[in-house]
């Protein structure tokens, strides 16, 4: 008679020396490769369609103000009028003024000779408000002042 004997199978151990390794690779990956939001938006901003776009090259020097109407959740604070927002508040177009002082604090020597403006104002935001916004922009001896787009489909 034959008989049968069960060996025991070890399993080999798992080598995880380099795995700690890898969850670094890993997560610089997505640190460097993830966009940090700098500015929650307040208003609706549906930009208009533009051909001949051209990028703004030096983003440290560039001041972004958002035109549009309050967002659903701010519309029964601020109402359905087209506000102005600078940063994360949202301010009437004399404040601009004390806005542009302190963004110009901020920069640097360089930086305050190439600043832009960058108005991403709503589609259907009246020209008014732009104007006055302008206007304020004037004041603040800021001159320079781009205006978003997205590109027109062909």
């Amino acid at each position: 008679m034959i008989r049968f004997c069960k060996k025991s199978h070890d399993v080999p151990e798992l080598n995880t020396s380099s795995l700690p390794d890898l969850i670094f690779s890993v997560l610089f990956f997505f640190m460097i490769v993830t966009h940090m939001r700098q500015v929650t938006l307040k208003v609706e901003c549906r930009v208009p369609q533009g051909k001949n776009l051209t990028r703004l090259t030096k983003k440290s020097a560039v001041s972004h103000i958002y035109i549009g109407k309050p967002t659903k959740d701010l519309q029964g604070k601020y109402g359905k009028e087209t506000q102005i927002q600078l940063n994360d508040k949202l301010a009437t177009a004399p404040e601009v003024m004390d806005y542009m002082a302190a963004e110009k604090k901020r920069m640097s020597a360089e930086d305050q000779r190439l600043m832009t403006v960058s108005i991403k104002a709503d589609k259907d935001t009246k020209m008014g408000v732009i104007t006055d916004l302008k206007q304020a922009l004037r004041q603040a001896k800021a001159i320079k002042i781009s205006y978003s787009a997205v590109e027109k489909g062909q």
